[in-house]
Parts: structure tokens; C-alpha cells; sequence
């Protein structure tokens, strides 16, 4: 192949192109590290936290920048809507890495997709297949609700433990600021994140009561405005802010402990709820499987799809009535 060269030469040419390769996928692997990496993903987390805070001051505002899409005009397009900044907070709330313009295009998508299927392939009415395709759109908005609130109650069940973190931070000796970092160091997500966006806000020299008050915009927790408020109130009016913050966390404690108990008595209310949610569903899709003829005028005839609209906006109150009676507030 190259009969110019010598046994020598061709192989130092052999070790010069792997060691080539080489570095080529160790700057890959550098280039992928600054971007992807898991300390770009961390600074990227924090810079997306404090999007959702509602300070307006000059040093949070220049924290907060972030785009709602990645594509310009529809950047200036979401910009226009009022509830386009909340609805950036609540996926941040979540923690997922999406934007507002991912979240309303996939809804869109699906909705659409729904319709056009349903309504071609099952050849349900105009207004059954409208309804299918609002709540087949609504499904990604049902999943960021549903990590959310996992990621809320993961936050308060943290909460106790980074308090109790705290108040041996202060005993040893430490200011406040040094037991939020500590708290952002030690604890595990999202408790970490929340308290590590904190401490960098008050290295930017942003007020420590506004950061709590940004905290306890980013994270909507009732335990956690009442630790925001006894510090708020212990820097105003002084006082033993670790005998306060050790009462706060016993207090804590004991009621996700009332929660859980309640929650483990009604299980099976809530059990019967799923239940009766999901029978009637089921048994029409099992009927309409084995016997299609049977079903079908539900969706073809004017009559039946009347009943199935009175039907389905009954059952949609009886599941509401349902989830206010299983759903016990502590």
C-alpha cells in the first residue's frame, strides 16, 4: 500500500494517525464535557431556577434570562402571552429540561394527531374527536403536573433533614449563608439545587431576603414559607434562630408523619376511586373489541352520541366529586 516507505516509517505514520484518532475523541469528549457534561448540566439547572424567580431587581434580572424557545420567532411569538413566564416556572418546577414553545408544540402535535386519527380511521362525530384530541394534547401538560408534584412532595419530604443540617451548621459556629451552601452540598436533589440557587443569588449580591423569597417562588411549599418566615422574622426582631429552625423541623416531621398515616387509612377509598374511574372504560373497550356491532352506534348514531357526551360529562362530575372526597389537606 505505501511502497515508498520503510518497515519503520510506516509504522511510525501507523502510531502518529492513532494517536490522532486518539486525541480527536479526547477533544470530542472535552467538547461534549462543556456542554453536555454533568457540571454544565448543574450550572444550567441553577440558571434555569432562577428564571422562575419573581425579583426584579438588576442583579436577579440579569440571572434570569432565558429563552421560552430556541427559534426566534417563536421566541417573539411567546413573549406576547401573558402567561408565558408562568408557565416557565411551573416546567421549572418540575425539574425537567424542557422550554414553554416544547410543551405547547407537542401538545399541539398530539392534539392534532388524535383528531386526525380518530376521526378518519374510527369515524367518531366532529365533537367526540375534538374532545379526544384536547385530551390526548393535554397529556404532556398532565405529565409536567405529575413531576411536579412528585418533585414538590420529594422537597417537602426533604425539608426536615436540611433544617436539622442547618441547625448543626449554626451550633458549630456558622453563619447562615454558610449553612444554605452546606445544605446545597450535602443534600440530594432537588433540596441541593434549590439551596445552591440561594447561596449563588446571594453571592451576586442579591438581598438574603429576597432569595428566600425567590425560593419559595421556585418551590410553592408551605413548610418551606414557614421556614422562610421565621428567619425573615429572627433577623428583624433577633432571636435563637437554631431553637427555632430545631421546632420548625420536629413540626415538620410529625405532620408528613399525620400525612402519611392518613394516607395509608385512606387507601382504599382511594383504591375504590380508581376503580370506579376506570371500570367503565374498560369494559367499553372490551365490549367494543368483542363485539364492535354492539358499540359502534354510540359514535355513529345522533342518539347514541348524545348519551355518550351526557354519560361522559357525569361520569367527568362524579370523578371530580371523588378526588374532593379522597383528597384530605394536613
Amino acid at each position: 500500500m505505501f511502497p515508498s516507505l520503510s518497515p519503520y516509517s510506516f509504522l511510525i505514520v501507523l502510531a502518529l494517525a492513532l494517536l490522532s484518532l486518539l486525541l480527536l475523541l479526547v477533544a470530542s469528549y472535552q467538547i461534549w464535557q462543556s456542554y453536555k457534561g454533568p457540571l454544565a448540566q448543574k450550572i444550567e439547572k441553577r440558571l434555569q431556577g432562577l428564571s422562575a424567580a419573581s425579583d426584579d431587581s438588576l442583579q436577579s434580572q440579569l440571572l434570569r434570562e432565558r429563552l421560552l424557545s430556541q427559534v426566534p420567532k417563536l421566541e417573539q411569538l411567546l413573549l406576547r402571552i401573558p402567561r408565558a413566564h408562568r408557565l416557565d416556572g411551573f416546567i421549572l418546577q418540575s425539574g425537567l429540561n424542557w422550554t414553554v414553545s416544547k410543551l405547547v408544540l407537542s401538545s399541539l402535535v398530539l392534539g392534532l394527531l388524535a383528531i386526525s386519527v380518530l376521526g378518519r380511521w374510527l369515524e367518531l362525530s366532529t365533537s367526540m374527536a375534538l374532545a379526544a384530541g384536547v385530551g390526548v394534547g393535554l397529556l404532556p401538560c398532565l405529565y409536567v403536573s405529575y413531576r411536579r408534584r412528585r418533585r414538590l412532595a420529594r422537597f417537602e419530604t426533604q425539608l426536615p433533614e436540611a433544617l436539622e443540617l442547618m441547625v448543626r451548621a449554626l451550633r458549630s459556629g456558622h453563619s447562615f449563608a454558610a449553612a444554605v451552601q452546606m445544605v446545597g452540598q450535602e443534600m440530594s436533589q432537588p433540596m441541593a439545587a434549590e439551596f445552591s440557587t440561594v447561596h449563588d443569588e446571594v453571592n451576586f449580591g442579591v438581598a438574603i431576603e429576597q432569595a428566600l423569597s425567590n425560593l419559595t417562588q421556585r418551590m410553592p411549599s408551605t413548610d418551606l414559607r414557614y421556614f422562610v418566615v421565621a428567619v425573615l422574622i429572627q433577623r428583624d426582631s433577633g432571636g435563637n434562630l437554631t431553637e427555632i429552625l430545631g421546632n420548625l423541623s420536629r413540626l415538620i416531621r410529625e405532620r408528613l408523619k399525620l400525612r402519611s398515616k392518613v394516607k395509608v387509612m385512606s387507601s382504599d377509598g382511594r383504591l375504590s376511586a380508581w376503580i370506579l374511574t376506570l371500570m367503565p372504560f374498560a369494559l367499553g373497550a372490551l365490549m367494543n373489541a368483542a363485539n364492535p356491532g354492539f358499540m359502534s352506534p354510540l359514535w355513529t348514531d345522533p342518539i347514541g352520541v348524545a348519551m355518550l357526551q351526557y354519560l361522559l360529562t357525569m361520569m367527568l362530575i362524579g370523578i371530580v366529586v371523588m378526588l374532593k372526597i379522597i383528597r384530605i389537606r394536613i
